[in-house]
């Protein structure tokens, strides 16, 4: 204690600001509850801040590891007020990073991903980031790629838990590197890669063995465990379970214990030892519940309905069963669906069975209720079939609002595609060039204008079209377009060897919209050499990437001249564009993103702008 005091009053003299040279000074124990107390008391006194920042934090995280996250939360905000009010950027960041945390434990994925993205646009909204910044970074794209796992978008999860990783190794992070390997593995195994999830699993335990970190190789001993039970090795994955079970009850961690104790009582479900199953899958719900934590409530009780159908009471499996989704907001999954549909077919089956079984035996017993029983039958089997066509015609009438919405929204692209003042302007362009006596430009134009009428009008017909017939038509637009630019407009196409612009479908005049924007709002008013550059890229086999960049005025310009002008036309063909997105990829497994960037240089000076589309294709 008194060693320890003395290094917090040598700190308090000297006041360092960052991060590591506070944490290399008080060294292993900066976790120590008491002794931080100590320091926010040494800190308040002589008005060290950026210390008093660092005592907050670090408490903070010492309680969320012992799962009272109320405390914890209340600590980062006090160390984020802290920070705002020193002025320090690095610890602004790691108080909103460590929050994130806090936060996504409790299954506040909506607060925690805005405290996450708030620290990594402050650490990188630096040039050239210190040590301490960039280690914000890499737990800002950590915290983010487990809350895209929460959200179950795994693709999107493994990019940012990669690009954490990078940094990690470029610091020489040990326990970062093992964290987002064990990250990565939970993303792999979501998408049913169990190998690859079980190598990197077992990466993160060997950089946690290095460390020496007794809470990393629990994590690992968990995860390696999950995957034995996912292939069908319960009895190795118990031999691994029950010690990390010991171990995390030791470190006081609930959060941990609770998924081990599932995972235990899994594996004793899977060794139909269900005395055992039970009694750890109840310790998990118990867990969950004191601590209010959804998603191990729900998956207990997942476990639970599984352990109950094993046993045969399919009424108590159900029940479980719908207590689990009822927490559940987004489950999407087949998978999902087809269990739920198991657990009610063979509840209502058993149920049936029984009423059969019921009516056998009042048969044999009077004779007399067989007329009686038969005509109940028949009024059960025509309020069946009367139940079966109500809810096809509430189908039906779902199908045709969904597809009048759809319907709607074409003849709506349509209008906007064929505006009156585009056709007015192109054919005036081209009723000039008859004026001046320029026939050959005339005609040329004109052969231009007609075959891009034509397709507008054939592609408004379909719901997508390939890709390389969405190409030849906003060529021939910017063509048409340029006329009234006086040809001073370069439009140019880069695409990707990877992508097959003949096999891919996108929906039809799709990225018109986005070309008359940077036409009209970021070329229109700009001096000297005017570009925009469609940018066609694969980024993995699930989506491509389509770019539009100019070199405008940039949207902050653009939107003051708009409202400077008198007469405002409100454009609608970007946010139709986005709502027939929005429907073409109900039909794909991921989703559409479409992102407006703005491109300024190191001083802050508009270069232009880029929108980047990302279009499912699988």
């Amino acid at each position: 204690m008194q060693e320890y005091k003395v290094k917090v009053d040598s700190l308090v003299v000297d006041q360092p600001k960052t991060y590591d040279e506070i944490s290399t000074i008080l060294g292993d124990k900066k976790r120590d509850t008491l002794l931080l107390n100590y320091f926010v008391e040494e800190a308040k006194k002589q008005n060290y801040l950026t210390g008093l920042s660092f005592a907050y934090n670090q408490l903070g995280t010492k309680y969320r590891n012992l799962s009272e996250y109320d405390k914890a939360i209340s600590l980062h905000k006090k160390a984020l007020e802290v920070a705002n009010e020193v002025g320090s950027l690095e610890f602004r960041v790691y108080s909103l990073n460590m929050l994130g945390v806090a936060y996504r434990r409790i299954d506040a994925v909506r607060t925690a991903l805005d405290y996450n993205q708030r620290a990594l646009e402050l650490a990188e909204s630096v040039s050239e980031p210190t040590i301490g910044l960039k280690r914000g970074m890499y737990v800002s794209l950590n915290s983010i790629g487990n809350l895209y796992h929460t959200l179950e978008q795994y693709n999107l999860a493994i990019n940012r838990f990669e690009a954490s990783l990078k940094i990690e190794e470029e610091l020489g992070n040990t326990l970062g590197l093992a964290i987002n390997n064990q990250n990565i593995g939970k993303a792999l195994e979501a998408q049913g890669k169990l190998d690859e999830a079980l190598n990197r699993y077992r990466v993160s335990l060997r950089y946690n063995e290095e460390i020496g970190s007794d809470k990393g190789r629990v994590i690992c001993s968990n995860s390696i465990a999950q995957i034995y039970l996912k292939q069908g090795k319960a009895k190795e994955a118990i031999k691994l379970l029950l010690p990390a079970l010991k171990k995390a009850k030791e470190l006081g961690d609930d959060y941990t214990t609770a998924f081990i104790e599932i995972n235990t009582g899994w594996a004793y479900m899977k060794l139909n030892n269900f005395e055992e199953a039970e009694k750890h899958i109840e310790q998990s719900l118990t867990i969950g519940k004191k601590q209010n934590i959804s998603r191990i409530i729900s998956l207990g009780q997942r476990h639970m309905s599984d352990l109950e159908l094993l046993k045969g009471n399919h009424k108590e499996a159900l029940d479980y069963y719908k207590k689990a989704i009822n927490l559940e907001r987004k489950i999407t999954s087949t998978r999902n669906l087809r269990y739920a549909n198991d657990v009610i077919l063979r509840y209502e089956s058993e149920k049936i069975n029984n009423e059969i079984e019921s009516l056998r035996k009042d048969n044999e017993i009077v004779k007399l209720k067989l007329k009686k029983n038969r005509a109940t039958l028949l009024i059960i089997c025509i309020s069946l079939v009367l139940l079966a066509v109500v809810l096809f015609v509430f189908y039906r009438q779902s199908q045709l609002t969904s597809d009048k919405k759809l319907l709607t929204l074409e003849q709506t692209m349509l209008r906007s595609q064929m505006n009156p003042h585009f056709l007015f302007n192109s054919l005036n362009s081209i009723k000039l060039y008859i004026i001046n006596n320029e026939k050959k430009n005339a005609v040329h134009y004109l052969n231009k204008f007609s075959k891009l009428v034509r397709k507008i009008l054939e592609a408004s017909s379909v719901k997508e079209i390939s890709l390389a017939d969405e190409l030849e038509t906003v060529t021939l637009y910017m063509h048409i377009e340029n006329i009234r630019f006086s040809n001073k407009i370069h439009f140019a196409v880069d695409i990707d060897r990877r992508v097959d612009v003949n096999h891919v479908k996108i929906p039809s005049l799709i990225l018109q919209p986005f070309l008359e924007n940077a036409l009209w709002h970021g070329l229109s008013s700009k001096e000297g050499i005017k570009k925009i550059n469609l940018y066609i890229t694969k980024e993995d086999e699930e989506f491509i990437k389509i770019s539009i960049k100019d070199n405008g005025i940039g949207r902050a310009a653009s939107e003051k001249i708009k409202e400077s002008k008198v007469l405002k036309r409100k454009s609608l063909g970007v946010d139709i564009t986005k709502e027939r997105l929005k429907n073409f990829s109900k039909d794909y497994l991921n989703s559409y993103n479409v992102e407006f960037i703005d491109i300024k240089d190191d001083k802050g000076v508009a270069l232009g702008t880029e929108v980047v589309l990302t279009i499912p294709i699988i």
